[in-house]
This record gives C-alpha cells, sequence and structure tokens, in this order.
C-alpha cells in the first residue's frame, strides 16, 4: 500500500486502533533500521543470543491488543490513581501476552513501558498532540503510584540502583526527554539537512545513545560499556552522522566496539521507538517514504 494511502487508513480507524496500530509500526520499524550498534537488524542479532527480527516482529505485533487497551482505558478519563492502575494491569497482561508469543524472550517490555504511557498520553489528547505535551501527559501518569506493580528485580532496576540512574522510569516520569527533546530534534534536524529517512533514524538513535545513562549497556558491561557507547555516538555524529560516509564509518566502528563488549543499547532503541511513534503522530508520512 502505498504510504499516503496507509497513512490515510491509518486515520479512519478508531483512536485506540490507530494509536496501537503507529506503536506497533514505531516497534517494527526501529526493529528493522539498519545497521544499528548491536541491536538486532536486517544483518542480524547484534550483540543478542536469543533474539532475531522475526522474534522482534512478532513480539510486536503480540502487543497491538494491549497498546488499544490502554488507549481505550485513557479516553476521556482522568489522569488519577484510578487510571494509572488500570494501564498498569493492561501493561502487565501484553507483557503475558509479548512473553506467549516469544516463549518467554524478553523483548519488547522497556518499549511496553515507554509507549504504552504515550499511547495513553495521546489517547487523552483525542489522538494527537506535539510531542512535550504527550511527555508531560505521560510523565504525570509515571508519577502515580501502582499498588498492584511487581517488586522491582528487572536488570534495569538493578542498574538503577548499582549505578545511581534514573533508567526507564526516571525516563517517564521526567516526560520523556531523550525522546522528546533530543531524539525527535534530531530526527527532524537530519531530515532538514537532506539526510535520507533510514541515516534520520540513525541519527536520532545516535543522539540518544550519546546522551542517556542506558542501563541496557550498564547492566550488560558496566561504566565501561555505557561510555564505550557514548563516546562512539557522539564521535558518529560528530562525523558528520550515518548519512556520510565517514559517520557511517564511525558508527561501525563503534558496532563493532560494542559487539566486543557484547553490550546492547537496548535502552535507546525502546526510546527511538517512542521517538517514532511520536513523529507519526503528526499526521504526514516522513519525507520518502
Amino acid at each position: 500500500m502505498p504510504p499516503l494511502a496507509a497513512a490515510a487508513r491509518l486515520d479512519a480507524s478508531p483512536v485506540p486502533d490507530r494509536l496501537a496500530a503507529l506503536a506497533v509500526r514505531a516497534l517494527v520499524e526501529e526493529a528493522e533500521l539498519t545497521p544499528k550498534p548491536a541491536l538486532v537488524d536486517r544483518r542480524g542479532r547484534g550483540a543478542h543470543h536469543d533474539l532475531d527480527l522475526a522474534l522482534m516482529r512478532r513480539s510486536a505485533e503480540a502487543l497491538r491488543g494491549a497498546f488499544a487497551a490502554m488507549a481505550e482505558a485513557a479516553a476521556g478519563a482522568p489522569a488519577g490513581l484510578a487510571l494509572r492502575e488500570r494501564l498498569g494491569a493492561l501493561g502487565r497482561a501484553g507483557e503475558r501476552a509479548m512473553l506467549a508469543a516469544t516463549g518467554g524472550v524478553n523483548t519488547h517490555r522497556g518499549a511496553l513501558w515507554a509507549l504504552g504511557l504515550l499511547v495513553a498520553a495521546a489517547s487523552q489528547e483525542g489522538g494527537a498532540g506535539a510531542p512535550a505535551a504527550l511527555g508531560a501527559r505521560a510523565a504525570m501518569l509515571a508519577r502515580l503510584p501502582d499498588r498492584f506493580a511487581p517488586a522491582a528485580g528487572s536488570h534495569g532496576s538493578l542498574a538503577c540502583l548499582r549505578f545511581r540512574v534514573a533508567g526507564a522510569r526516571g525516563e517517564a516520569r521526567a516526560g520523556f526527554p531523550h525522546a522528546v527533546a533530543v531524539g525527535w530534534p534530531a530526527l527532524r534536524e537530519a531530515r532538514a539537512r537532506g539526510a535520507g529517512e533510514e541515516a534520520a533514524r540513525l541519527d536520532a538513535l545516535l543522539a540518544i545513545m550519546a546522551r542517556l545513562d542506558d542501563t541496557c549497556l550498564l547492566h550488560r558491561a558496566g561504566l565501561r560499556g555505557l561510555h564505550a557507547a557514548q563516546r562512539g555516538a557522539a564521535a558518529a555524529l560528530a562525523a558528520g552522522g550515518a548519512g556520510t560516509p565517514e559517520g557511517r564509518r564511525a558508527l561501525l566502528a563503534l558496532d563493532a566496539a560494542l559487539l566486543a563488549l557484547r553490550a546492547s543499547p537496548g535502552g535507546s532503541a525502546d526510546l527511538l521507538a517512542a521517538v517514532l511513534f511520536l513523529d507519526a503522530l503528526g499526521g504526514e508520512p516522513p519525507p520518502g517514504r
């Protein structure tokens, strides 16, 4: 289907279905973006032994119902404890659906948290909204307690405690600044200077990596891995970004360095998916798509 026709079809869908479709598409497009440093893409598994592109696509589709249910629950509802706990329950149901689809492999837990909140925020705004406004709405929800949330024990939460970083919950409570104020502007700036869509999205990922205290990297390779990723991403951008020969060489050097450490910037990938979702809410297909 041509991009304009696909966009029109999404726009004609009921708001919860449309938001769920955009969230799933963001997850798939993030997974398919190539070449990403040490992440699953069209080339292979990256630094992951238990993931591949087919699994990532299947996982994204398994979350469609959870995203639609979150959007439905948030529509017209006040941003209070009842909604927060309802979204938490729906998110945990979505996680169970994801694990059933992947044979128990955690593919999108962090992305489900981020996109679930943003889908709910967009639904409260009637299905659209500027990134900063949606980030602020999502933050209001993320700051509320959920009595039924399981005790923290994920790799990310343990890395937060060990390295004293904000992690996924801190990012959400702050309104997703690395998506709203870092990744999304980087995407738009790369397009404005004439980068192709693939290169623009890679530059958005690099911009996030250069500044995020990514708990996936910290869990896998400690501060050595985090600093290697931050320095390498900044160097690729300084060399001109993924759309230039020098920047592409720096990106591939970063890929090799992180693969050697078996370190994957999964938190940055989750936030890139959030950027793609926020960008898609503008209603216009990106250039060249």
